[in-house]
């Protein structure tokens, strides 16, 4: 029986173990660092410009180890799809950039030299798309990301305005420089298109040398900055009329957003009125001079992060009442905010003392439509101190799991709050941050126990339920002797007293 029981005792102390040390080596295997590398704009590189027709140009990239392990074997290739989203000649088959190792908080740069700017690129800005690949020794990895350049179109050959009585001060030449500065800074972009006459004003023996009045859109700007999916928003276009003395009126603009549809919705504008009405009247614009119009708009909720265009037509008249049609297209980026929640924390233990760490775990569900880039967590409090938690990329319907170690440095009451900073990155490379409370109670440092003092305690105090046993039972079997004596004793008397009377009767009788 002794050996069973031995054997038992045994059984329960691994499996105790056992529980003890697997949470362990999970946790460790979730908290295994994850390198992640990003191509970072804006921190010490400016965004690069290239003129059409220019050669052995370079394009440097830089990119950050922003994870916790090294990256190793990193590759760099560019995503061509479309040739005409890349502003180079496309020389070579494979224009792979092997970057080699990038140590963790480390930056390297990624370089293709000997470029050609192609000699048909428009002046406006480009988004370049990479693929990104690396490993960590055992896994791999792979990320996409985009940057913008800047690139300025081959000027064009004036064309002067065919009269009999040429003007000195009289052009036709657009004047776009502070439009197109204006324009890059918004990011958008601009398409203008050569008027056509449609009408109106007569033939006459000059009609044929008469110079033609060109309206062009010069830039445009939006109100907030930042157009957010299902938001509204005003959109302000900047006007000009490139003629030095003729002067347009009677002018009718109408807009149209292209059809952008999902699954969950029909195909409709991806911009809509909120007026209802599409169309701005404009009275005039005199000779080289510049208005704005300005049309309140709302961008659908469903809309994918990128450029929307917009094509604008324009109708109206110089002083002779001919009539004339132009376009024009703009491009607005839409933005998608960022939306995500959490789950509850989960804190184990809830009270520790000083000294002591706590697990603190939960969820993060991203249940917008971009995905967060770079999500880091960390715990601040006046008592706890913790290391920053990386938690990687999110997708779009994907959950992030949250899961830190907290230590004690100092007591803290339970109504004392403690919070969870949560900070993200956008496509764009924005950082933002969220905040989450939560309570830990601390108390005072344990004394620590002196072992000597239990090493010098009797053994019997060590388990004081079996003395009591064993006392009961002596007590008990001590309590049933005295019984069977004192019952032995009653039936010796018992007997000797009838021997007694025995005799007496004999010792009477004989006499």
């Amino acid at each position: 029986m002794k050996p069973f029981r031995s054997i038992m005792k045994t059984a329960v102390g691994l499996a105790m173990a056992a529980a003890l040390i697997l949470p362990t080596a999970v946790r460790a295997e979730e908290s295994r660092p994850i390198p992640a590398i990003a191509i970072s704009v804006g921190k010490g590189q400016s965004t690069p410009e290239y003129e059409a027709g220019q050669t052995e140009q370079a394009l440097e990239l830089n990119l950050e180890n922003q994870g916790s392990a090294d990256a190793k074997n990193v590759k760099v290739t560019p995503i061509l799809d479309n040739a005409d989203t890349w502003p180079f000649d496309i020389a070579n088959m494979n224009n792979e950039c092997q970057v080699g190792d990038i140590p963790a908080g480390q930056n390297v740069s990624a370089k293709w030299e000997g470029l050609a700017v192609r000699s048909d690129v428009e002046t406006k800005s480009y988004r370049l798309s990479f693929q990104i690949t690396w490993d960590d020794g055992a896994n791999q990895y792979e990320t996409s990301k985009y940057v913008f350049v800047k690139t300025k179109a081959k000027p064009q050959e004036q064309e002067t305005e065919p009269e009999q009585t040429p003007a000195p001060d009289d052009t036709s030449q657009p004047e776009q420089a502070s439009g197109e500065e204006e324009l890059m800074m918004a990011g958008g972009e601009i398409l203008n298109s050569d008027p056509v006459i449609t009408g109106g004003g007569g033939e006459t023996a000059d009609s044929g040398n008469r110079p033609v009045p060109r309206v062009i859109v010069t830039g445009f700007s939006t109100d907030p900055q930042a157009v957010n999916a299902g938001s509204d928003f005003t959109l302000i276009v900047h006007l000009k009329n490139t003629s030095a003395r003729t002067a347009v009126s009677n002018m009718l603009f109408d807009l149209q957003a292209p059809s952008s549809g999902t699954e969950a919705a029909a195909e409709a504008p991806a911009f809509l009125p909120s007026s209802g009405s599409s169309s701005i009247y404009l009275d005039s614009i005199p000779a080289g001079e510049t208005r704005d119009i300005s049309i309140a708009l709302n961008a659908r909720a469903d809309l994918v992060q990128k450029p929307y265009s917009i094509a604008m037509s324009m109708k109206y008249e110089d002083a002779s009442a001919t009539q004339y049609e132009s376009s024009s297209s703009l491009a607005i980026p839409v933005q998608q905010a960022a939306r995500f929640e959490f789950s509850d924390l989960e804190i184990a233990p809830e009270t520790i003392a000083v000294g002591e760490e706590a697990n603190i775990t939960c969820s993060l569900y991203n249940t917008g439509r971009i995905k967060l880039y770079n999500v880091k967590a960390k715990f601040q409090g006046d008592g706890i101190d913790s290391k920053e938690v990386f938690v990687g990329n999110v997708d779009s319907g994907a959950t992030g799991s949250i899961d830190g170690i907290v230590t004690a440095t100092k007591e803290m009451s339970g109504d004392k709050k403690c919070k969870m900073v949560v900070s993200y990155e956008d496509e764009a490379g924005k950082t933002s941050t969220v905040e989450k409370e939560f309570a830990l109670e601390i108390t005072p440092e344990q004394t620590p126990v002196d072992m000597s003092q239990i090493a010098e305690m009797p053994e019997e105090k060590g388990f004081p339920v079996l003395p009591a046993i064993i006392g009961a039972v002596i007590l008990a079997a001590a309590i049933i002797i005295v019984i069977i004596i004192r019952r032995r004793k009653k039936k010796l008397m018992s007997v000797e007293e009838e021997d007694l009377l025995d005799e007496v009767d004999r010792f009477t009788e004989d006499e």
